[in-house]
Parts: C-alpha cells; structure tokens; sequence
C-alpha cells in the first residue's frame, strides 16, 4: 500500500454498525488537525496528552449527534491542569469538513511534569454541551471526574446521563512517518455505542459503579448484555498502532476485530482545526462592559487586546469603539 493511500484516511470520522449486535459506532484519525491544534501552544508534554485526547474524543462524539452548530467537552478541575476543552463545530454543507479547535489552561507551577496526565486534572467534573445555534437554548449534561481518564470519564457520562452503554478505545502521541522532517502528532480511536432502544430506561437509581455512577452492566442484560461485552472483549484485542495507523486503514481495522459481527460502514466524515472566533465576536462579547471598565482594560499604548486561547488569533481595538458607552463608531482603529 502506498503512503499516499494510507494517509488518505488521516483527519476523517468513519461510522459504521454492527448489524448481528445491534451497535454503532465511529472509526476516527487525526494528523494534521491534531498537529494543528497542539502547534498553537507550547504546551508541557503531559498537558498535551489531555488536549489529544479531548479533541480525539470531540471527533468520536460530535458526529453522533444530529448537530446543526457546536458539541463542546469541557473538563474542569482543581488541579493544576484546570480547564481542558475542545470544540466540534457541525460541517456548514454537505462535503464540507467538520471542525475541531480545543485548548487547556494550567498553573506551570503547580504541574508533575512526571506525573499522571489526569492526576493533574484533580477533582471536578466532565461535561457536554449541544449548542444548535441561534434561536435554541444549550444543553449540558455533566458527570464527576471518575474512573482514572477520561475516557472513562466519556462513558461513564453517557451511561449516566443518556442511558447509553459506550466505550472508547484511543490512542495518541508523536510519530515520524517517511518523508517526514520531523515527529508530529497522531491520534486515533474507536467508539462503541449500543443503538438506543424505545422504552430502554434505567433499573435502578444508583449504579454498580464508582461513586455509585451507572455503568453498561447496569442497562443492559440477556442477549443484548452479552451482544456488548461480546464486542468489546473483540475491541480489548486492538493495538495501539493500529489505532493511530497510517498502516492499517480504518476499514481493515473494523474487518480485522469485527468481521463476526457483520460490520457496515457509512460515507466518512473529513475533519480539520477550525475556530470561530473573530471580531464582531470579541467586540459583542465586549459590549456588556462601561467606559469605566473599558478604561482599566486599556493598555498603555491606547488599545484593548484580547487573543483567542483556542487558534492564538491576536485582537487590538480603539477603546473608544468598545462597550455600551461607545463614542466612535464600531470598526474604526480595529485590527488583528
């Protein structure tokens, strides 16, 4: 196989079902968008570990859902890796890619550099939010930090709060393929997710697992119960370079652990970095603050600034144009 013919695959999201076992699932590859998003920060090496793996399950999870604008995965914590987030933005038309930004904040010194990348999160929370755009009100949906990842943070969210046994499988890190001048980041995953049932509910208030937390054990049984585990012991045998390929394309990976399950694949979905920010949105964002406030924004050379933590883009403004107050029209003495 040509190097060309694997690559073909990088930064694409393929879905596909199992049909004996009545599972569905996402087959996804970052390359250049993980590198993309990882190259706006000089980020220490165990804060790049949480960021790949965010993004990567951002492009497992956002094309699950019917989505007409963003899916968002915010972790927060108090430890010294205390925000990590990333964004799927929906394709704008069809053929379209989709988008993925993501991005962290630490305390530097407070960091083990050495240590556990999600030790360094702490206690606090993992959450998803749905925003269909304009005219809709947001979803959340939020979940404790358990289970020692976050991948086990995703499933134990989606048992918990949509009923709805999952599991991830991922792997991420910096490889030099030929050609290459030098290491650069790749990723890549796979999402099982049993298909939603009418009527599936829940048995019981509490679940088996950690801090009481639901988990698939608790949702499904008989035939169905052992459908999944049957599919995810065959997901237990995958490696981690067959993951991140370029080697083993996608399509063999899902004929390689799952070919007794009869899988069926769908069209794949391109993905590439993305942001939103620009800005009319820096300026409305800024629009709620008083020349007062504005005032004490203002730097020493005469300009608001504001730069965007997830793509770096760098705003410089006229304070006078800013706030509620605005004496000059918006625009004017506006830069980037």
């Amino acid at each position: 196989m040509s190097l060309g013919a694997r690559l073909a695959w990088d930064d694409t999201v393929l879905p596909f079902q199992l049909d004996a076992s009545d599972i569905r699932g996402r087959v996804a590859r970052l390359d250049g968008t993980l590198e993309k998003i990882l190259s706006q920060h000089d980020y220490p090496t165990v804060v790049e570990a949480l960021v790949a793996e965010t993004a990567l399950l951002a492009a497992l999870i956002g094309p699950t859902v019917k989505l007409r604008w963003k899916l968002s995965i915010q972790v927060r914590g108090d430890g010294p890796a205390r925000i990590i987030a990333a964004d799927y933005y929906a394709p704008e038309s069809e053929g379209e890619p989709a988008r993925i930004r993501a991005w962290a904040s630490f305390d530097p010194e407070r960091l083990d550099t050495e240590g556990d990348a999600f030790a360094q999160i702490g206690k606090g929370y993992f959450a998803i939010l749905i925003d269909q755009g304009e005219g809709t009100t947001p979803y959340q949906g939020i979940t404790p930090l358990s289970g020692g990842s976050l991948v086990s943070c995703a499933q134990t969210y989606f048992a918990q709060s949509e009923q709805l046994p999952t599991r991830f499988a991922l792997s991420f890190g910096r490889s030099r393929l030929q050609g290459d001048a030098a290491e650069r980041w790749r990723a890549g995953g796979v999402m099982l997710q049993h298909m939603p049932k009418v009527g599936m509910g829940v048995a019981a208030a509490e679940g088996s697992g950690e801090g009481g937390l639901l988990n698939a054990n608790d949702i499904l049984d008989g035939e169905e119960g052992e459908n999944w585990a049957r599919a995810n012991i065959l997901l237990d045998t995958v490696e981690p370079m067959e993951l991140v390929g370029p080697q083993v394309q996608p399509t063999d990976l899902l004929v390689r652990l799952f070919h007794e399950e009869g899988p069926r694949i769908f069209d794949a979905q391109p993905v590439g970095f993305g942001c939103s920010c620009s800005e009319d949105k820096v300026r409305q964002s800024l629009s709620i603050y008083s020349a007062k406030d504005i005032g004490h924004m203002t730097t020493d050379r005469g300009v608001v600034t504001a730069d965007c933590q997830f793509c770096g883009a760098h705003y410089e403004f006229d304070p006078t144009t800013l706030g509620f107050e605005a004496t000059t029209p918006a625009g004017a003495g506006a830069s980037l």
